[in-house]
């Protein structure tokens, strides 16, 4: 199997999370991050055993040394970030969310195609042992026809008043943090396109969004009702209703067990455990794809990037956020 060598653009916290897993994927070798501040780079290679750390992104853009850079910044430098690696003819898989609009993405996407190379988002949560088991249970039909979903990813960092989640300049706001997760959780098991969506938000003095409520109604009937939140807790739970039956999962986004209550029968719980911290999945795909040549995965598709992209797109719309680059 050939080894591919990966770079980490930023040294932040999902950063760490990132480089933990690498080291943890077989057939994957970090070989080098980069950061603004060469002082944090080279603590970070330490950390981790990385033998090349950069003070600045430009160079190990330029550097030979590997095939493909993880996009680690915050959401509203992923588009300057990744275009940047893709012309240096290196492949990028960009953390969630891709970036800030449809625009951005389509500018993205372009570079990749202009530079035939792979572009990824980096939706772990769609390649987790869970995530793929319950769409095994939806596609078998033992929930029958799926009618209801029901998802909330919301936390409180309201202590942070500075963190850049609240600044409208890298794509601040609960809808592209987290909201992201409860879209494409909807989007997995709808089976279906979005036919009509509504919102409503509470935003923040500086306009983006701290808890935000949405609705999708599918072209199959099928309704969605999704929250996110950063200033407010709530229990992040999720639940596809069908025809038989629901499906229950603790952190709906990627679960790692699944109740299942299907009428007439007990309940059966599902464990499926990440391969380690969650990121691994991930790696493993864009790390294969690489190996056999893609430009893109089949699995979490440009399009699975597009969709997401414009329902957050008329979610702000809706609910008067607006960021510089829009």
């Amino acid at each position: 199997m050939k080894t591919i060598r990966w770079g980490i653009v930023g040294a932040g916290n999902i950063a760490n999370r990132f480089a933990e897993a690498c080291n943890n994927t077989p057939g994957a070798e970090l070989c080098a991050v980069a950061s603004r501040d060469i002082a944090k780079a080279e603590q970070f290679a330490k950390k981790y055993n990385i033998p090349h750390a950069f003070g600045s992104y430009e160079e190990m853009a330029a550097f030979d040394g590997i095939d493909i850079a993880y996009i680690a910044t915050p959401h509203g430098l992923h588009a300057d970030n990744a275009i940047l690696f893709m012309n240096h003819k290196k492949a990028v898989l960009s953390e969630k969310p891709i970036t800030l609009n449809m625009s951005e993405l389509e500018r993205m996407i372009a570079s990749a195609k202009e530079n035939d190379v792979f572009l990824m988002e980096a939706m772990w949560a769609r390649f987790v042992p869970g995530t793929k088991k319950l769409l095994e249970i939806v596609e078998s039909g033992s929930l029958g026809k799926i009618r209801g979903i029901q998802s909330t990813f919301s936390y409180d960092m309201s202590d942070e008043p500075d963190h850049h989640a609240f600044d409208p300049k890298y794509g601040g706001g609960s809808i592209l943090d987290v909201g992201c997760y409860c879209l494409s959780f909807a989007s997995w098991y709808a089976n279906s396109e979005p036919e009509q969506i509504t919102a409503v938000a509470e935003l923040s003095d500086k306009g983006v969004d701290l808890h935000c409520c949405y609705l999708i109604k599918y072209k199959n009937g099928a309704i969605a009702s999704l929250s996110s939140g950063m200033t407010l807790r709530k229990p992040n739970e999720g639940y596809l209703f069908g025809e038989k039956g629901y499906a229950y999962v603790e952190r709906s986004y990627a679960p790692q067990k699944i109740e299942l209550h299907i009428e007439g029968k007990d309940v059966e719980v599902i464990d499926c455990p990440y391969y380690g911290n969650g990121f691994e999945e991930q790696i493993m795909e864009a790390s294969e794809c690489l190996r056999q040549g893609k430009k893109e995965s089949d699995i979490m598709t440009h399009d699975q990037s597009r969709l997401i992209m414009r329902l957050m797109d008329e979610i702000r719309r809706q609910v008067g956020v607006k960021y510089p680059v829009d």
